[in-house]
C-alpha cells in the first residue's frame, strides 16, 4: 500500500516490463509532470534482475552501450517510483486486474521469440536460435542450461543484422578477449574450450540491402586475433547495383554502409586461426545431418530488377552448429491481440481501452536501445491526452498473493551490487549470478 499520508498523484500507472522501453517510458511520465499532472508508477518485472536487453541482450565486448543502466537508476530513485521484480504477467497478476485497477497500463514486454526459418532440420540438435544463443552468454537465467556445441570447426550465423553479428563475433573471437567483460562464466568457460575457427554469416539478398549498422562494420578491420573475409566482387557489384537504383549520390546510411564494406574487403588478410565469412545472396534451404547439425544447404540468388529470385543452384557448408537470427517474435499476452509478431496498436495505443504498448513488442525487432525514448516520448504524449478522470490509486499490492515474493528496488540493487562486488577481484564489471533461486535470495534479503 502507498503510505496514507503520502499525497496521492493524480494518476497510477503499470508499466510491465523493467528493459529499456520501460525505462524510457517512466522517465517521459516522470519528465511530464507537473503541479497539475503526476504519476505514480509500478514497474512489473518477470525477472528478479533488471534493464532487459541491455543486460542480457547487448554483447559484453560492448560495454559502453549498458552505462545506459545509469539512467535507468536515476529513474528508479525518483519519488512515485516501485520496482515489482518476480512478478509475472499472465502468472501472478492479468492483464485484466492491471487495466481495472491502474487509470495507464503500458506494455514493454519486448520480444523475445526467435522467428523460425521453416526448413527441414532446423530442430536438429546444434540448430539455436539467437533467441536462445544470445541469453546464453549473456546470463539470463532462463537460458544457463542450454546446449551449445563448441565442438567442431565451423559454425553458421544466418541472417544480416546486428544481432547476427553480435553471435558471429562472440563465436569468432579469441575467448580471452572476454574475459574482461561481464560474459557468464558458463559461456566463457564452453568458449575457451571451443574449437569453432571459422564463422559463416550469410543473408538471404545483397550486401547494399543487409541491415548491418556502419559503426558495427568498421570495427570489424579492427579485430586483433580474427580474420573477415568477403569477396570484394560482391561489395563493388552490391555498390553498382545501388547506384544503378538510387542514383550516383547515395543516401548516408547506405553509403556509409557500402564504404565499411569496400574497407573490410580491402583490409589485409593476417593469417589467423579465427576467421569470418560474409556470404550474401544464400538462402538457407535445409539443415543436414544424423542426430545433429552436420551441413547447411544454401540456395544460390541473383537480383534481377531490384528483386531477389532463386537461380536453382546451391552450395554446402558443413558445420556443427547453426545459429539463426532473422527476427523475433513477441510472446502472446493474454486478453492482448497481435498480429505480425507484434501488440496489435495504433501508434502505441491499444485502441479501445487504457493500454498503451511501447518498444520491440510495439513496433517489432527494430532500431538500437535508443529508439526506445523517442519511442516512448511519443507514445507518453498519447496517453496524456487520453487521460481520463483518475481511478483511486492503483496498487499491484492488492492483487498478489500475500505470500508473493517480490523483488523490489532495494533487493534489486543488492543482485547488483553483489554481482559488481564479485567482478572486482577479477577485473570484470560484474560477475552474473544465473541461478533463479539465489538470485531471490540475494534480493529478497532486504
Amino acid at each position: 500500500m502507498r503510505d496514507s499520508d503520502e499525497q496521492l498523484p493524480k494518476y497510477t500507472v503499470a508499466i510491465v516490463g523493467a528493459g529499456p522501453a520501460g525505462y524510457f517510458t517512466a522517465q517521459a511520465l516522470q519528465s511530464s509532470q507537473s503541479d497539475e499532472l503526476t504519476f505514480a508508477i509500478d514497474m512489473i518485472e518477470r525477472l528478479p534482475t533488471m534493464w532487459g536487453l541491455v543486460r542480457s541482450g547487448v554483447a559484453p565486448d560492448h560495454p559502453k552501450i549498458k552505462t545506459v543502466a545509469k539512467v535507468f537508476e536515476k529513474v528508479a530513485a525518483e519519488p512515485g517510483f516501485r520496482l515489482f521484480g518476480n512478478v509475472e504477467l499472465g502468472r501472478d497478476v492479468s492483464t485484466e486486474d492491471l487495466t481495472s485497477t491502474y487509470d495507464v497500463v503500458v506494455l514493454c514486454t519486448g520480444s523475445a521469440i526467435g522467428k523460425k526459418l521453416g526448413i527441414p532440420g532446423e530442430d536438429l540438435p546444434g540448430s539455436l536460435s539467437a533467441a536462445e544463443f544470445v541469453p546464453w552468454y549473456n546470463g539470463h537465467p532462463d537460458y544457463a542450461s542450454i546446449s551449445v556445441d563448441v565442438s567442431g570447426e565451423t559454425a553458421v550465423v544466418i541472417g544480416a543484422g546486428n544481432v547476427a553479428m553480435d553471435c558471429a563475433r562472440m563465436l569468432a573471437l579469441n575467448p580471452a578477449e572476454l574475459d574482461s567483460t561481464d560474459t557468464s562464466g558458463h559461456a566463457l568457460e564452453a568458449l575457451h574450450s571451443s574449437a569453432i575457427r571459422k564463422v559463416f554469416i550469410t543473408g538471404r539478398r545483397g550486401v547494399e540491402h543487409a541491415a548491418f549498422t556502419a559503426p558495427e562494420l568498421r570495427e570489424l578491420p579492427k579485430l586483433e586475433h580474427t580474420d573477415v573475409r568477403i569477396n570484394p566482387n560482391e561489395v563493388s557489384e552490391a555498390h553498382e547495383r545501388a547506384v544503378a537504383e538510387h542514383g550516383e549520390v547515395l543516401e548516408k546510411h547506405l553509403a556509409s554502409n557500402l564504404e565499411a564494406w569496400r574497407q573490410i574487403a580491402e583490409h589485409p588478410i593476417s593469417g589467423h586461426a579465427r576467421e569470418m565469412e560474409f556470404r550474401f545472396l544464400s538462402t538457407p534451404l535445409e539443415i543436414k545431418g544424423e542426430g545433429k547439425v552436420e551441413e547447411v544447404i544454401f540456395g544460390i540468388n541473383e537480383i534481377k530488377d531490384g528483386k531477389v529470385v532463386a537461380t536453382g543452384a546451391s552450395y554446402s557448408i558443413p558445420c556443427s552448429l547453426v545459429i539463426s537470427a532473422i527476427g523475433y517474435e513477441s510472446a502472446h499476452i493474454s486478453g492482448v491481440s497481435f498480429e505480425r509478431g507484434r501488440i496489435a496498436n495504433i501508434e502505441g495505443r491499444l485502441v479501445g481501452t487504457n493500454t498503451y504498448t511501447v518498444g520491440w513488442a510495439k513496433r517489432g525487432p527494430s532500431g538500437v536501445i535508443g529508439t526506445n525514448k523517442s519511442d516512448a516520448s511519443d507514445v507518453v504524449k498519447l496517453i496524456i491526452e487520453d487521460l481520463k478522470s483518475p481511478k483511486s490509486a492503483g496498487d499491484i499490492t492488492k492483487l498478489l498473493s500475500p505470500n508473493h515474493a517480490v523483488v523490489n528496488q532495494v533487493g534489486w540493487s543488492a543482485i547488483n551490487l553483489a554481482e559488481i562486488a564479485n567482478g572486482e577481484p577479477l577485473g570484470k564489471p560484474r560477475v552474473k549470478e544465473v541461478d533463479w533461486a539465489k538470485l531471490l535470495e540475494i534480493g529478497l534479503k532486504s
